[in-house]
């Protein structure tokens, strides 16, 4: 499917961009961010819904792509997964991405504290995503600010069908490119996007590129 124009500053790359970094930001070994407690929360959730779903690691390992020894980590607490790892795992389960790193709590005001982030890196170390929203139950809209280090570029799966990401640059210039499409955003240009076809982040300047995204999820039965 291909993207739709959030507004007219969104303009069409006029050259073709030079190969990506020799990194493979989606592959299955783990990252570990001493920053967040990320890795007991994600071990918990999954071992839950694979238990509610009646799946082995075996059965959950073919239907995510994401290897036995690698889930088996995860769940053992061992490993906390790359992004991309994480949204294997989360489709395959049939959960919001959000859900995998989600903490029961319910309070009506929360101050989400920077020294207490969570974030989830990229293998290479030059993306970054950090949640904006509590995780304490699965969301249909989550907010995140993304980080991608210079000259440097993110691929990222399909995403669940009726996915869509709403994303605005707020510092750098970026190229979006969706099932093949190419926009390059600059410093205050916006695009929405629907997201279950693959799609990558590149940044085409000489310093951090910031962006925030709002990611929608479709009904689900």
């Amino acid at each position: 499917m291909k993207a739709r124009r959030a507004q007219s500053t969104a303009r069409p790359a006029t050259a073709e961009p030079p190969p990506p970094p020799a990194s493979e930001p989606g592959g299955d070994d783990p990252v570990l961010d001493e920053s967040s407690d990320l890795t007991p929360v994600v071990a918990t959730n999954l071992k839950r819904f694979r238990a509610e779903r009646g799946l082995s690691l075996e059965r959950l390992a073919k239907a995510s792509g994401v290897s036995r020894a690698m889930l088996g980590q995860i769940e053992l607490g061992q490993s906390t997964p790359t992004i991309n790892v994480l949204w294997k795992i989360a489709r395959a389960l049939g959960v919001p991405f959000s859900a995998l790193m989600s903490q029961a709590s319910s309070p009506v005001t929360t101050v989400m504290q920077s020294s207490h982030a969570r974030i989830l890196r990229s293998r290479n170390g030059d993306f970054s995503s950090r949640a904006l929203f509590p995780m304490d139950r699965p969301r249909n809209v989550e907010f995140y600010e993304l980080r991608l280090a210079p000259r440097s570029v993110e691929h990222a799966d399909a995403h669940a069908p009726g996915t869509s990401e709403n994303l605005v640059v707020t510092e750098g210039s970026v190229e979006i490119t969706v099932a093949g499409e190419r926009r390059v955003l600059e410093t205050g240009d916006a695009i929405l996007f629907e997201a279950d076809s693959p799609h990558s982040y590149r940044n085409l300047g000489s310093s951090e590129a910031v962006m925030y995204l709002v990611m929608t999820y479709g009904s689900r039965s």
